[in-house]
């Protein structure tokens, strides 16, 4: 590489390269790095306090931090010489490290871009589940630990279904379950799966057969929803995985739980207290009310994505209203479609439609962008994947009939839109429906779309749970 053109890679050279050190730097690990003395010096005030100050440190060529970790210093030394962290610098086997090496060193900028960091979604599911395992299990904790809030908001906004078993530990999930446990905190699990999870991952640690019994006998809601039977022989290590599990009954709240998976599905495997059991149903019995808002905390909007209707693809007499939430068709217009802004890709989104006015019919779902006419329904294009307020799903002109009952005025309609598995599925008014299975080769890139005609009208906006 050519030197002189620039100062940020040039530094970049001097990072632990020990023809240009005159200290080197001992770590927890006893890992030796190579540093130079007036660059850390000019760049951090306590480095400056340690090596110029007239003690051993100024003479020796060595200097020892027996609290840091290797990795956290590398990072130290990366924003040091260059003023700035490489995005791939930051790791699960590294970030946590980072970002109390820079608390130590008093380098705030450093430490804002590492929480920037934690806060990204992508950073947050390949990484969010593995720090919080580790802070809680390796750190001195406060309840008001910046970190460990930090990560717990991180967690608690990714599906545990979508956390696979061993990525999070048992103290990380219990740190979770109690920080969100009847606060007003954003969350995205049903409390259904939380206890799912909660017992598989126990059940994990006692045996091969204990995991494989549970994930049996646990099957997720989508399935129970779907009516899949679950059997009711008894299971051998219960005790153990009751035992186990304790820390974190006390962190799930079973009257989020629905009535009939509490009588048929949980109580039957005998590893929750019989009295907890009793007293939701009691709960329930006084306030006539069977089943409970299924999610803790407080609504959390999936992807945090502001969905409106696009101007440019619409069909040329439909109005837009109400900064892009609302689309009307106007006077004796026939079917036509209009798709929202967003592209979605390699994620899972929910977005919600609501019918503010039934016409001859209206049609909910997606759509692909290439060879899709604005003019003609979005269900008989080969492009189009919709649900229809007939109760019918519809793509390419293909129906499936009665995927759920007819709606109209007033209905609201939930699009879930895998795009990692490529399935979509609806909730409409409160109930939601199976996966369109024949649906099972969707593009890879998707908008939300609606189809209607005179007098029809339409909102879209967030999901929020």
């Amino acid at each position: 590489m050519t030197k002189g053109l620039s100062l940020k890679q040039d530094l970049r050279l001097l990072i632990n390269n020990p023809k240009y050190s005159d200290i080197e730097i001992l770590c927890e690990d006893k890992k030796k790095l190579h540093a130079c003395r007036t660059i850390l010096a000019a760049r951090s005030e306590l480095f400056d306090g340690l090596l110029y100050n007239g003690m051993k440190e100024t003479y020796e060529n060595k200097i020892s931090f027996p609290k840091i970790n290797s990795a956290g210093m590398e990072i130290i030394l990366e924003y040091i010489y260059t003023g700035s962290v490489k995005e791939e610098s930051l790791t699960k086997d590294n970030t946590i490290e980072a970002f109390y090496a820079a608390d130590y060193f008093q380098l705030s900028d450093l430490q804002n871009f590492i929480t920037k960091t934690i806060k990204n979604i992508n950073f947050a599911k390949k990484c969010s589940p593995e720090l919080l395992s580790k802070v809680s299990e390796t750190m001195l904790l406060k309840e008001n630990d910046f970190l460990l809030n930090l990560l717990v908001e991180t967690v608690a906004i990714i599906p545990l279904n979508n956390v696979e078993f061993g990525r999070l530990s048992i103290t990380g999930l219990k740190y979770l379950l109690s920080i969100t446990h009847e606060k007003e905190t954003p969350f995205v699990t049903r409390e259904y799966e939380v206890f799912r999870y909660s017992v598989i991952l126990t059940a994990k640690q006692i045996s091969d057969y204990a995991y494989r019994t549970f994930m049996d006998r646990l099957p997720a809601l989508e399935q129970i929803e779907n009516s899949i039977k679950v059997g009711n022989k008894s299971v051998i290590d219960h005790q153990k995985v009751a035992n186990e599990l304790e820390p974190l009954i006390k962190y799930i709240d079973f009257k989020r739980i629905k009535t009939q998976i509490l009588a048929n599905i949980i109580e039957p495997l005998e590893i929750i207290p019989t009295e907890i059991i009793l007293s939701v149903y009691r709960f329930k019995a006084l306030l006539n009310v069977l089943n409970f808002n299924d999610i803790r905390g407080k609504p959390y909007v999936i992807n945090g994505i502001d969905y409106v209707w696009d101007e440019s693809a619409r069909g040329l007499k439909f109005i837009i209203k109400d900064n892009g939430k609302i689309v009307q068709a106007p006077y004796q217009s026939a079917h036509q479609n209009v798709r929202a802004k967003v592209a979605l890709e390699n994620d899972i989104f929910e977005w919600d439609v609501i019918i503010e006015r039934e016409c001859d019919c209206i049609w909910v779902g997606v759509c692909a962008s290439e060879n899709f006419n604005y003019e003609i329904t979005a269900g008989v294009q080969f492009t189009g994947w919709v649900l229809g307020s007939n109760g019918c799903c519809s793509h390419f002109g293909n129906n499936i009939e009665n995927y759920c009952p007819s709606f109209g005025d007033g209905t609201k309609v939930t699009v879930h839109l895998n795009m990692i598995k490529r399935t979509c599925s609806f909730t409409v008014n409160g109930i939601r429906y199976p996966i369109v299975s024949k649906w099972n080769n969707l593009p890879s890139k998707l908008y939300p779309v609606v189809s209607l005609c005179y007098p029809g009208r339409i909102r879209i906006q967030p999901h929020t749970i």
